[in-house]
Formats: structure tokens, sequence, C-alpha cells
């Protein structure tokens, strides 16, 4: 990571000539100095899937509540809990977009940097992929967006256009069936590779499932390219088992934390966000063995105790979600104005205050505020949906019901794989008991897939492809939040409204990209999305 910092420095510094002499070079010249023919670009290819794996407040603020897969009474949190600005709300439009172009630059100076050299070709390849890997994140939460363009700013293009987003998936797939094409295991295997140490066998059978879940995005809109592209993927090899899960191990001890758990273990943050009623709901009704693995409630009276970075209690039954849509204010839409609400958790002693929440759900400390977590980007489990679900509309890729049941099995094994030290395990038994008492019916096919998607993607904490996935297919369905002052109609929010500084930065094009989607809101539907 490092001399990654130190090429980034050289490229915007300047020489200083000064003197001349006939072994000027020869003495001047810092034998550890790192210049663009010296640098090995595969470390910025590890430097782009550490920058895109950590998303923090990028999707925590918003889209974890959106689909209601956490909650909060705190005030900042109405951001994307009860759809209503609150705090510097409007400076996490940009959270999403800036860091999908920051590992987008990184990757596009490295293939600059391997343009034309044979001996790099698989990291070539590998760096289509991870383009298009970040570039389907931020269309996906924004719409139209630059593509074409982007990265051209040496090149002297400050002003990218935006390109649609149907431009853009037309693109993606194009790129990453020639980048799979391209792949071959008997040469050059990329030096710093975060995912797979340089697999390329796996690197082909996640970028098939990549070309799936790009292909899915497009039932709604194109059927028939989403259909081809689908069937191509599972005919050259998806991901095979959760091995294959694309993921970035952080590392605190070394100065790269995890961020989703950084923005979790913020004081407010855990004492108040807590997982949402309707997904625990849903997972008490079908008695689903992951509750234990990412529940648990405070151990315990009062706020003090609420507020230990401690193992809370992961016992199943009590375990309860928190309803979206409350404060503490006291008034009609207090928390203790919730139906079923269980009561706080009273003071400890003299000093101490009652914890409100006490008694619901949080996400596990040992799982989720781990410092030095894995980042979780695409799994095994996901890419068996999306063919169990491609099967189900008569699809040719294998049979819906057997991808189904990988799937529930997967989902749970992935689990273990958050920590270094499995904290969220769930045992073979139950897995195998679970998986045998939720088989996939052929009239409900549809929900049960995408419902199991989105429980998957909120418990591994993707929740940007949980909200991307919930917008395409309807599941599960959700009951809007109902509060004062919102920035919708009621509804959920469809997208993210672009960067406030795109305006002033770009304004032309930011200007034709609206003219063309549609106002710059919550409301409007992104082109896939109809």
């Amino acid at each position: 990571m490092k001399k990654g910092l130190i090429y980034s420095c050289l490229l915007a510094g300047t020489a200083l000539v000064a003197g001349c002499t006939k072994n000027f070079d020869k003495v001047n010249t810092d034998p550890n100095k790192t210049t663009a023919a010296t640098f090995v670009p595969d470390y910025l290819m590890s430097q782009a899937q550490l920058t895109f794996s950590q998303t923090g407040y990028d999707q925590l603020l918003f889209q974890s509540m959106w689909i209601q897969g956490l909650a909060s009474t705190f005030d900042y949190y109405g951001n994307g809990d009860k759809y209503v600005l609150r705090g510097s709300g409007t400076g996490y439009y940009n959270r999403t977009w800036n860091r999908g172009y920051s590992a987008l630059t990184l990757v596009d100076e490295m293939k600059n940097l391997i343009k034309g050299n044979a001996a790099h070709s698989n990291l070539d390849a590998c760096g289509t992929i991870l383009r298009v890997m970040f570039m389907q994140r931020v269309t996906d939460l924004y719409g139209d967006a630059p593509y074409s363009q982007e990265g051209q700013a040496k090149s002297g293009v400050t002003t990218p256009i935006f390109d649609k987003q149907q431009d853009i998936y037309t693109a993606m797939l194009t790129q990453l069936d020639g980048a799979i094409t391209a792949l071959d295991a008997t040469k050059d295997k990329p030096a710093a590779d975060l995912f797979y140490k340089g697999d390329i066998s796996a690197w082909k059978r996640m970028a098939n499932t990549l070309m799936l879940r790009v292909a899915m995005r497009l039932t709604k809109v194109d059927p028939a390219t989403a259909q081809k592209y689908a069937e191509k993927a599972y005919a050259n090899g998806t991901m095979s088992s959760i091995a294959d899960n694309a993921r970035v191990q952080t590392d605190n001890t070394n100065g790269n934390p995890s961020d989703n758990a950084n923005a979790y273990l913020v004081p407010d943050d855990y004492r108040e966000v807590r997982w949402a009623k309707t997904l625990m709901d849903y997972l008490q009704a079908n008695s689903d063995p992951r509750i234990s693995a990412i529940g648990e409630i405070a151990i315990g009276n009062g706020k003090a105790a609420n507020q230990v970075l401690a193992a809370g209690d992961n016992t199943a039954s009590l375990q309860i979600g928190l309803p979206n849509g409350y404060d503490l204010l006291g008034g009609s839409t207090d928390v203790s104005k919730a139906p079923g609400y269980p009561g706080a958790t009273p003071a400890a002693s003299a000093t101490d205050a009652p914890a409100p929440l006490g008694k619901y759900s949080r996400p596990r400390f040992a799982v989720y505020g781990d410092k030095s977590g894995v980042n979780m980007i695409l799994t095994y489990g996901e890419s068996e949906l999306l063919l169990a679900e491609a099967a189900s509309r008569g699809w040719n890729t294998g049979v819906a019901a057997v991808h189904f049941a990988n799937a529930l099995a997967a989902d749970m094994q992935s689990l273990s794989q958050l920590n270094g030290t499995p904290a969220a395990s769930v045992s073979a038994t139950d897995i195998a008991a679970y998986v045998a008492a939720h088989p996939l019916v052929p009239t409900t096919a549809l929900q049960q897939i995408n419902t199991e998607y989105w429980v998957e993607t909120t418990t591994t904490w993707n929740f940007n492809e949980a909200y991307d996935n919930w917008r395409r297919s309807g599941y599960p369905v959700l009951t809007p939040v109902k509060y004062s002052g919102q920035y919708t109609d009621g509804s959920i929010p469809r997208r993210m409204p672009y960067p406030i500084t795109l305006p002033q930065t770009n304004g032309a094009n930011y200007s034709a990209a609206v003219s063309r989607q549609g106002a710059d809101n919550f409301q409007t539907r992104v082109w896939w999305d109809k």
C-alpha cells in the first residue's frame, strides 16, 4: 500500500534540475526512488479493492434503513430511517460516488501502466472486471454517470459526459465478456490480489457471477439481454462454493481498519442502531438459525450497559427488531409508543439513565464491531439465488430448486467468513434442517429467492446490493415509513441524488443527465428500475 502512496506523490511532484555534471544521474539518483518504470502496478489493484470494499457511512446512513435492514431512533439516522434530512445529510450524497470513482481511478492508472505489456495480460483483464464491479455500484445508485470518459483527466478530459445508464450496462456486459475470455490461467498471476491471491480460475468464476448480476438487473427493461448473458455466465461457470466469495480482509493492526466497524462503533451509532423489525420478524417467523449468529442485546440494565463494547446476549428468543420511523422525542412517534414496545432497561444506578432501546437486538459486537473484519462484496450465495431466479423464469441456468437450496446453505456458511476467528457461525445441523424445511415453491419462487437475497446481503452488510435488488425485484414487500417532513412523497426512495458539487464542477453534463433522466431527487427512478 505504501508504495502506491509514494508513486502517487511522485506523479504529483516536479523535478528540480540544477548543475551539470558527467555523472549527474548516477550521483544524484536515489536508489530507493520509485518511478513508473520500477513501480509494481499490481499494488494499485489491491489499493482499489480495499478502497471499494470500505463502505461505512456510504451505505449505513441511508441504504441500510431504506431497505429496513437496520433501524435507529437517533436523530442523525433520520436521513435513512425516516426519509428526513438531518444534520449534514446532503453531504453524504457523494459518498458512494466519490469512493467508486476513487477506486476506478486506481484501476485506470494500473491499466495505463501496463498497457501493451503482454506480461500483465491477466492483470489487465482483472482491471477491466474491477471497473465493471465498481461502476455498477455507482450507476445503480445514481443512474446516468461518467464511464466512457471516466479517468481521462491526464488527457485533458476534466468534465466527462454522463453516459446513459442503458449504454453503461451495454458496455459493462461487453467488457466483461471480453475480459473473461482474456483471462488465462497459464499466464501471469496478479501479485497483490486481495480477493483470490492471483487465482485466475477463481477470477473467472467471480467475473461470470458479476456478469450474471449485471444481466439480472435488466429483467424489467431488457429481458432478452438479461437471459442471453445470464445463460452465458452459467455456461461459462459461476462461483462454485463460498471459497469463491469476493471479500477483503481489513487489518486494523497495520492501519487499514474496517470502515463498517468504525462507523458502527461511534458511540451514538452503537447505542442506537438496531436490527430492524422487518428483518428480525422475518427471521423469527422462519426460526432462522442466523438470529443468534447476528443479533444480541446488551447484558445489564441502563444506558451505561447499553454502550459497553463487549459481547451481549445472543439468545435467539430474546432478539426483537426495532421498527423504523420512531424517535426519542416524547411525542406520538416516540419509540415508547411503538406497537409491542418491550420497555426500557432501567437505570442501573443513581448516575446512570434508562436505555430505551436496551431490549432491542443490535448487530453483534464480535461480528460487526471487528475492526479487522471482512468486507463482503459478492458471494456464491448471491450467485446461486440469481441462477435460481433465472431458472424460475424458464432460462437455461440449471434447476431452480437446487440453486435455492445451495444458496440457503451458503448464505449461512458465509457468515463465518466475516471474522478471522469465526464469530457468526451456524452449525451444519441447523443449516441442513433449515434448508430441508424451506424448499423452493414454484408459485412463490421469485418472492422466496429475492427475500433470501435481501436477508443475505443485509446480514453481510452489503446494503448497497440489498437496496439495488429490492428495487429491481420488489421483494420483500416493504411498508414505507410515515413521518413529518419527509424528502419523498412518503414512498421509499428510489435513488440517491447526485453529489451537490456537480452543478459547479461539471454543470453542463450534469444538467444534460438530469434533463434526460428526470429530477435530481430521491424519487426519480434509474433506467432499469421501471
